[in-house]
């Protein structure tokens, strides 16, 4: 019977197992999502419109050229009468007529509005990239807690592993005993159900695993079925270099970083605005060829002409309507409330580092406590058997030593990785996430 029990699980616990299978490094996974992720790709992709942007083309300081030809074709009656009294009428008189030129026009000064848009614009690509950063960062945010997550689950499998191991081999020493008539029945029976209990709960972990590692293969835009192994190394940044970064949070955060950009544009903008209160001097030239064939009525019976033009405009709206003023008083307006805003962003961002570091810090002592914890559960456990093999105590209490075990070390696990999420968390806040070794 027991053959048989034995045989069951072998079968349960091999279901779903892999060969071997590559391993998936931190900095791999974060090269694969900077290159395949789909919001990174959106992200780049309005970066380089903004480029596009600021461009000397986008400008308005290069002038425009043009090129215009045209024919016209007349057949008309025409009587005409000269100075002497004299008249002279043609039926079916043709005029031809061609042009061809082309024209420049340039604008001298527009009262300093485009220069201002051109600032403008290049303060729009700076925000831009900024933006494009906190994409980036968002995104190696939840890259990371999908990917301790897979860490997790994965060392949590090698624990319900060996928890799984003693439970067997526990029933193969209660099988041994009640052979030779030293335990009961039901110690047999009692660690056969343990034996299923742990075989669920590493087929279930097993389960949550694949689903997990297919939730990371959305993030690196990879293939689903992917076959892969995460790195459950975690390293701590040092207490002092932490320091340091939340020193420096109110100069690196992008949040305050994209707020003091949008200042520099609204102003640029008002400054732009401003441009309605002055003229503008334009500069126009042209080259053209002109030629005309006209009817014996004309004092010329055809006419071609060749030459330059150039002439230099000037306008000044003195009145718009009121639209100019109102367009400066409200983008006056928009500034003082972008300098709010900062404000409430330096405020609120104080606010989050403080937060996050007291998070990471009461994360990392917990997690230090369960390392202790795991220490103190695997002493107990390993006494508990010992008393167990000499009779001491009883199967129940043993089980219950060693579902301590199972408890602090799948905590520990957990303490583990959410105090490294609250680092990356905190890492974010000072501006410092994409600057570190992972």
């Amino acid at each position: 019977m027991r053959l048989k029990f034995n045989v069951l699980l072998l079968g349960l616990i091999g279901f779903g197992s892999v060969s071997a299978q590559e391993m998936l490094t931190k900095q791999e996974a974060i090269e694969e999502t900077l290159q395949n992720n789909f919001g990174i790709e959106i992200a780049s992709n309005d970066l380089e419109i903004a480029e596009n942007n600021k461009n000397i083309l986008n400008s308005g300081f290069l002038p425009s050229l043009t090129g215009v030809a045209g024919g016209n074709y007349n057949l008309e009656d025409q009587e005409v009468t000269f100075n002497d009294g004299s008249t002279n009428v043609v039926d079916g008189a043709e005029t031809t007529q061609y042009n061809a030129s082309v024209n420049l026009n340039y604008t001298l000064f527009d009262g300093l509005g485009r220069w201002y848009n051109y600032k403008s614009l290049k303060e729009t690509y700076d925000l831009g990239e900024l933006q494009a950063r906190q994409t980036i960062e968002a995104t190696i945010l939840q890259l990371f807690s999908v990917y301790y997550e897979v860490a997790r689950i994965t060392e949590n499998i090698e624990v319900l592993k060996q928890t799984l191991e003693n439970t067997k081999t526990r029933l193969t020493r209660a099988g041994y005993a009640f052979d030779y008539g030293q335990v009961n029945k039901l110690e047999v029976l009692n660690a056969e159900v343990d034996i299923v209990t742990d075989s669920i709960n590493l087929l279930n972990a097993k389960q949550q695993l694949r689903n997990t590692k297919r939730d990371l293969t959305v993030v690196l835009n990879a293939e689903l079925d992917r076959s892969f192994e995460v790195d459950t190394l975690v390293a701590f940044i040092g207490e002092l270099q932490i320091e340091q970064f939340i020193k420096k949070a109110d100069t690196n955060n992008v949040r305050l970083l994209q707020a003091r950009k949008n200042i520099a544009i609204t102003d640029y903008n008002y400054k732009a605005s401003k441009s309605v209160f002055l003229p503008s001097v334009g500069l126009n030239g042209s080259y053209g060829w002109n030629k005309g064939e006209f009817p014996v009525t004309s004092f010329a019976s055809s006419r071609t002409t060749t030459g330059f033009a150039a002439g230099v405009s000037l306008t000044w709206d003195l009145f718009d309507g009121g639209s100019g003023i109102t367009n400066v008083k409200n983008l006056r307006i928009q500034k003082d409330s972008q300098q709010l805003l900062l404000k409430q962003i330096e405020n609120e961002v104080k606010r989050d580092v403080a937060n996050a570091n007291d998070a990471y810090q009461n994360r990392l002592e917990v997690y230090r406590l369960q390392e202790q914890n795991v220490v103190t559960a695997t002493n107990n456990y390993e006494r508990s058997q010992e008393r167990y093999k000499l009779g001491q105590i009883t199967s129940v209490e043993l089980r219950q030593a060693q579902i301590n075990l199972l408890n602090a070390k799948t905590n520990k696990n957990l303490a583990k990785y959410e105090a490294k999420l609250s680092e990356l968390e905190l890492l974010q806040l000072t501006g410092q996430l994409l600057n570190i070794d992972f």
